[in-house]
């Protein structure tokens, strides 16, 4: 059983809390008898027995107690001077060493095992029973497993073979002393959870504090100066469609002796062809091997271009299928947290959702169910305040309160359009709306004195806010700050106060940041373009996404332009989808090349029609359906059929004053991009390799 690395609190009854060891994952097979049956294997099958022979000693004379078979998990850690557990690079030495000949395993003797790790002795912390005699452990409690385990190791333990600190309820005071003693982190584990073989469960969740990544090594650069072998190890993670995308590279954390056993194990996996989806470029020469090596590094932070800033190497892997190996989510610092929230200058910050799968997420529901006669209450009360001189309380279903000002200030001021006109756009269209904002990041572009005045963009959320509103922090790549998070009717007025014209979320969610479920192509015209030829366009990525079988959804911009989603496979990452995105936009530039282009300067694209898939990083967004939109005639960003787009349509169509009636004959198109199938991004690769 895994873990996942989504928030959670530090303060839960129902959450039990462990250190997060920096070692190898592995289970131990104990069977009584004369000598006992010992054998160790890491969480792929492979057998660990001969690398570690203290260890078998150690479970040896624990089995001399016992009276029936056992299978126990647990890691396998290196022990500092201290006799703490220290680093993953510790234990390099002990991983590569193998047992002789060929027939049962070998084990070397304890002073032949520890020549190959230096001075650091090694044990086996136990956290997990899995079998107890014929008995099949999995699918009991935790907290039964975890008492069964106990009993069994009360007599057993030595500096060798340990149990895992545990802590119930309150795991504060553990993790301000792992800040302390520079852990890696926790593991928050479910009391009830059931144990699950070889699956990654949201029910055991890793709180980390040192930012740890697996790398699949797909290459290394020649050396600069004196340093020998090679200059830096070029790194790769996979996304869900099985396409490698570089992360960075490291020269940092290696011995002379590391670098040469390194080397050694690359020269025999040389290959002339890059294994990258998109080839990096390096400062110096770059050779490739088959994306065959795991590496272990430690990092400060991701860049905003997906990125590792300052990756040291700590060690190879072999307990890892490379193909396996992909981003680790970020998950929001979990310092402070509690069962409510943390507080942050004196408001209530909510914990990020744990990783929900995409779809539930997709389809979760505002808190307050929203009804004709709900919404009707709010348009009168949104009149009454502003007949009153435009300040008052808004009562919202559910019991909500929002105070709001200037509901007279004129905001469009040919149409004399009000920011009372904007809170009544919002409550006609919430039902709609905050579906496609559920569990999003916004980033507000605010109008404080209307759209002729120029406006300010607000990522981090303020300090003060309304109670109830929705805030959670945020990994932006760069650093963790708050953000406002869409999908409830409050937070959504609430920006309408701020004078946030459009809605402006995320592609993906606070859950999963780094896995979006959709993707766009922005297709933005010259000014004064004809909206005619950028439909045309849009047929135009249409007919690449119907060569590639997948669902395309339109929308207007709410300007001049047009959107064209895309809905992902769960687990997409921000590079795979911009690498989606890149590929049917280049297509269309190639086909089409006198009325499209992929050129970002402006002056190099002329009189043609941009063809954005640069949307598509994470951060960037695009106005939401329906959004508001700040231009002179009041836009709203609205879903179309394709039937619309090739009878043909025009943005003006759709505007704030009008909106409501296109909501009574259309009603929700948008609803459909949440439920369809996502697109093939295997099918897409091969596409454009065959068409390029």
């Amino acid at each position: 059983m895994l873990a996942t690395t989504a928030g959670a609190p530090l303060d839960s009854p129902t959450l039990v809390y462990e250190p997060k060891y920096d070692g190898i994952r592995a289970l131990a097979s104990v069977i009584p008898g004369s000598p006992p049956g010992v054998r160790l294997w890491s969480r792929l099958g492979n057998e660990k027995t001969a690398q570690f022979p203290e260890i078998v000693d150690a479970l040896q004379a624990w089995a001399l107690k016992l009276d029936r078979p056992v299978l126990i998990d647990g890691e396998i850690v290196a022990l500092d001077k201290h006799g703490e557990p220290g680093g993953f690079q510790d234990l390099q030495g002990r991983i590569h060493l193998k047992a002789p000949g060929k027939g049962p395993p070998h084990v070397p003797g304890p002073d032949v095992a520890r020549s190959h790790s230096g001075r650091h002795e090694i044990a086996f912390i136990t956290f997990d029973l899995l079998r107890d005699g014929d008995q099949d452990m999995r699918p009991l409690p935790l907290r039964e497993r975890r008492a069964r385990l106990d009993a069994l190791m009360k007599h057993g333990r030595d500096a060798r073979l340990r149990v895992s600190e545990q802590v119930t309820g309150d795991g504060r005071d553990m993790h301000a002393r792992a800040k302390r003693m520079g852990w890696e982190g926790l593991v928050a584990k479910s009391v009830d959870s059931a144990y699950q073989s070889g699956r990654r469960s949201p029910e055991w969740r890793k709180l980390k504090l040192v930012r740890h990544q697996t790398a699949v090594i797909a290459g290394w650069t020649e050396p600069r100066g004196s340093r020998p072998f090679f200059g830096a190890l070029l790194l790769g993670v996979y996304d869900q469609a099985g396409l490698l995308h570089y992360i960075g590279h490291t020269g940092a954390g290696f011995t002379d002796a590391e670098l040469g056993r390194v080397w050694k194990a690359l020269q025999a996996l040389k290959t002339k062809a890059s294994p990258f989806a998109v080839t990096p470029r390096t400062n110096e020469r770059a050779h490739w091997v088959k994306p065959r090596l795991v590496a272990e590094v430690k990092f400060t932070e991701w860049t905003a271009d997906g990125k590792l800033r300052h990756p040291t190497y700590l060690g190879l892997r072999d307990d890892l299928k490379p193909a396996s190996v992909q981003k680790e989510p970020v998950a929001g610092d979990a310092a402070g947290v509690s069962a409510a929230g943390v507080r942050v200058n004196g408001q209530t910050r909510h914990t990020p959702t744990a990783g929900r799968p995409r779809n539930e997420a997709a389809e979760r529901a505002p808190k307050t169910t929203l009804t004709r006669a709900s919404i009707g209450k709010l348009l009168d009360q949104l009149d009454a305040i502003e007949d009153r001189g435009g300040s008052g309380t808004l009562e919202l279903p559910g019991g909500n309160r929002l105070e709001v000002s200037n509901l007279g200030k004129t905001f469009w001021p040919k149409l004399k359009l009000t920011k009372g006109d904007l809170f009544r756009h919002y409550v006609r269209v919430s039902p709609m709306i905050l579906p496609v904002l559920a569990d999003r990041p916004l980033v507000m572009k605010r109008y404080p004195n209307g759209v002729s005045a120029k406006p300010f963009y607000q990522h981090r959320a303020p300090d003060k806010v309304p109670a109830g509103v929705r805030i959670e922090t945020v990994d932006t790549g760069t650093e963790q700050r708050p953000h406002l998070v869409g999908g409830d009717l409050l937070t959504l007025l609430y920006t309408v106060q701020l004078a946030s014209i459009s809605q402006d979320p995320w592609f993906s969610r606070v859950g999963a940041q780094d896995m979006v479920d959709h993707i766009a192509i922005d297709l933005d015209p010259p000014d004064d373009m004809p909206f005619a030829r950028v439909l045309d366009v849009a047929r135009w990525v249409r007919e690449e996404l119907d060569g590639l079988k997948a669902p395309g959804f339109p929308k207007t911009s709410g300007a001049g332009g047009l959107h064209v989603y895309v809905p992902m496979p769960p687990g997409t990452t921000y590079a795979a989808g911009l690498l989606f995105c890149q590929i049917v936009a280049t297509m269309v530039a190639k086909k089409h090349p006198r009325a499209a282009t992929v050129e970002r300067s402006i002056a190099a694209r002329g009189r043609r029609i941009y063809v954005d898939y640069l949307q598509n990083i994470q951060g960037k967004t695009l106005a939401s359906a329906y959004s508001a939109r700040a231009n002179d005639f009041a836009g709203v960003s609205t879903p179309l059929t394709w039937a619309e787009v090739d009878e043909g349509v025009s943005p003006k169509d759709f505007t704030v004053v009008n909106f409501a009636a296109r909501l009574e004959a259309a009603g929700d198109l948008w609803a459909a991009l949440r439920k369809a199938k996502g697109a093939d991004l295997r099918a897409a690769a091969r596409y454009g390799n065959t068409r390029g």
